[in-house]
């Protein structure tokens, strides 16, 4: 029986197998809450992480439980749960990497628009105040440029994993093995 679990546990290199003793190793420890609403174990949450670093396509995330211990209505709703938590957190860091790369394009757009006026003002003749204005906006305008560009490669690059690993563990299967 033991082999059989192993062979199921790791037949395919998505797999994330997971022993857990209870149902309550999947969840916090500090929230008393039914299993519908209760936080996910920052534990758990890192393992699934590391686990998935390499893992490409669908993910199947599968809790070795001992068959004693096993509920499946309990199962129905840990599922949910787990599904509820992925999904909200894919959702937000899929709309911050997007307001990241929008407000960076946004900045380098008005960096190029800035450094274009100004390279324009600069070869005619204009009041002393203007030449100040111009001799502000100038490097303004580079630095929107670069740090918009910063924003849209650089600074998404970080939120970029979260998201693929939200994504990843959104559309991942659950599953509910015996062990034992």
């Amino acid at each position: 029986m033991k082999k059989r679990i192993n062979e199921l546990s790791y037949k395919s290199g998505k797999d994330i197998p997971l022993i857990v003793n209870s149902y309550n190793d999947i969840f916090s420890t500090f929230d008393p809450r039914p299993y519908s609403q209760r936080a996910l174990s920052q534990d758990f949450v890192l393992e699934c992480q590391k686990a998935s670093v390499d893992k490409k396509g669908e993910i199947e995330l599968k809790f070795l439980v001992k068959k004693d211990s096993r509920n499946l209505k309990e199962e129905e709703i840990i599922i949910r749960r787990i599904k509820e938590h992925f999904n909200k957190h894919f959702l937000e860091k899929k709309k911050e990497l997007f307001n990241l790369r929008l407000v960076g394009f946004i900045w380098f757009l008005v960096g190029c628009f800035l450094t274009a006026i100004t390279a324009l003002f600069m070869e005619k003749e204009i009041s002393s105040f203007m030449k100040v204005l111009v001799n502000l906006a100038h490097p303004a305008g580079w630095f929107f440029l670069w740090e918009g560009m910063g924003k849209v490669i650089l600074h998404s690059k970080g939120k970029k994993e979260e998201y693929t690993f939200y994504k990843k563990m959104n559309n991942s299967r659950i599953s509910f093995i015996s062990n034992k």
